[in-house]
């Protein structure tokens, strides 16, 4: 090694040396949790790439660090509940803020440049190879979230002219949002049954599907029990509706590596767009039929 750092270039390399530390107990403690020989191999794999990262940088800065337990405890926390592909690779992406401070450091260091592409590009693929359960089932929340918004978004829409209060339309949309997420878990069971996979049993994959329908039902209708106004009721839907849409193609993007704003405006023009027909589907029967509850 060369000469030690100093100033601002010691302040950022013992950043990404706790960083490394952290990263490494992260991956140790994930693999002492694995049932799965294939996950626990890769989690070790990383776990020790990352113990040789410290080890560059404490070389460099000649300062012994340890993990600090909540940044641990918190990923570990993230894998339990939104998965390993989402936890995981949001906590590698840190990386990426770095990029300038570790192409600074390739001249003077050249053990650096391996690193940078160790934590760029090797560490992601690792991750894909994992058993992901909960992303193995995203396709079933995508099933029952989507339809759920596109239906609820356009039936609500469309009988909000039609019924004169918002309690009406929200108990109704209510109802009609149980009996579907029970049919849409039905008829999930019995396409994964037809699926060969192994990795997706068809209980589970019912399951989730209609408890996403009825999460998302349930985020759709509250606006009607807050508001006696029909108008702010349903701009409140939308909003709620839109707000679902982020979060879960945030959620995606950031697990399977897809384009977020693209997956954003596909859902919404779908989804939205559904809404505005059925609502002006409502305004005729009412301005033209003169039918209202």
């Amino acid at each position: 090694m060369k000469k030690k750092l100093f100033g601002t270039k010691l302040s950022k390399a013992l950043i990404q040396q706790q960083n490394e530390i952290n990263d490494y107990a992260i991956y140790q403690a994930l693999s002492l949790r694995q049932d799965s020989e294939q996950n626990k191999n890769v989690f070790i794999k990383i776990a020790n790439e990352e113990k040789t990262h410290y080890n560059f940088w404490f070389k460099i800065t000649g300062v012994e660090i340890n993990p600090q337990k909540f940044i641990v405890w918190w990923y570990l926390f993230l894998v339990k509940i939104f998965g390993t592909s989402f936890a995981l690779k949001s906590l590698e992406r840190r990386e990426a803020d770095a990029e300038d401070f570790y192409k600074e450091l390739f001249e003077e260091y050249p053990e650096s440049k391996k690193i940078y592409q160790q934590e760029m590009e090797h560490e992601f693929e690792l991750i894909d190879m994992l058993k992901d359960k909960k992303l193995v089932y995203a396709g079933a929340i995508v099933l029952g979230m989507n339809d759920a918004l596109v239906e609820l978004t356009g039936t609500l829409s469309g009988i909000a002219l039609a019924f004169d209060k918002s309690l009406v339309v929200g108990f109704t949309g209510m109802i009609m949002g149980i009996a579907a997420s029970l049919s849409m878990a039905g008829s999930a069971y019995f396409e994964a049954k037809e699926n060969e996979s192994t990795e997706i049993k068809p209980l589970t994959y019912s399951l989730y599907t209609g408890i996403s329908y009825i999460v998302t039902t349930a985020i759709l209708v509250v606006p009607f029990f807050l508001f006696d106004k029909m108008m702010y009721a349903l701009l409140v839907m939308f909003i709620f509706a839109f707000i679902t849409i982020l979060l879960y193609n945030f959620y995606i993007s950031v697990a399977k590596d897809l384009s977020f704003s693209k997956r954003v405006l596909q859902m919404s023009a779908i989804t939205f767009g559904v809404a505005i027909i059925s609502f002006g589907i409502g305004y005729i029967v009412k301005v033209y039929f003169g039918i209202e509850i």
